[in-house]
């Protein structure tokens, strides 16, 4: 068994350790509304549930060099709401596309030919592409991480006001997940399918 000493090693050596070792990651695409009305839109592999009590979500936007933050973090943190989107095969192409460095005036959704949907409870707009996708209102964001002059990321924390899922993907309050074909993240270029499925028994 390798031991490594984190502290030992560059941050981009240790990225690497972290995304070949958690896998599979699964990817929220996130939109966003700046403040001049630019519909913005981006993939993080960095996502996971919060709690349930109320429904509540994490995403973790990496900070560019200099501790910049990116336009996702930007215009939650400004506007306090969010839309998140599970990525799934039918549309991962374009949401491959929204990944590119664009400016902050340019919109992702329709560079990557996307079609928008006007939220209910929020003013930020959806991708009618997703089979599911949860508007949240920022209950936190928390800069963490860095070198003590700037912080490496913002974790956005939202809380789920609606959840919008395609009728054929749910059945009796549950979700279909064969039917949803999610696409999670592996290190490098790589994806992953849901791929096979199995069961074990909680113990009581």
């Amino acid at each position: 068994m390798k031991s490594i000493d984190p502290t030992s090693q560059s941050v981009q050596d240790n990225y690497k350790l972290l995304i070949g070792s958690i896998i599979p990651r699964p990817i929220a695409f996130v939109t966003t509304l700046s403040s001049e009305g630019v519909l913005n839109a981006a993939p993080f592999s960095f996502f996971n549930i919060v709690t349930a009590n109320p429904p509540m979500v994490a995403v973790s936007v990496q900070r560019k060099p200099g501790g910049v933050q990116k336009d996702t973090a930007r215009n939650a943190v400004h506007a306090g709401e969010f839309v998140v989107h599970i990525a799934q095969e039918s549309y991962i192409e374009a949401i491959n596309v929204t990944a590119a460095n664009v400016p902050p005036d340019e919109s992702e959704v329709a560079l990557a030919g996307l079609t928008t949907v006007a939220s209910e409870c929020i003013a930020v707009p959806g991708v009618a592409e997703a089979g599911i996708r949860m508007e949240c209102v920022l209950e936190q964001a928390l800069p963490l991480g860095g070198d003590g002059q700037s912080p490496a990321c913002d974790l956005l924390i939202g809380r789920v006001v609606r959840f919008h899922i395609d009728e054929s993907l749910y059945e009796k309050g549950r979700i279909d997940a064969k039917a949803l074909k999610p696409v999670s993240r592996l290190a490098g270029s790589d994806y992953a399918k849901l791929g096979e499925q199995f069961m074990i028994e909680r113990p009581s």
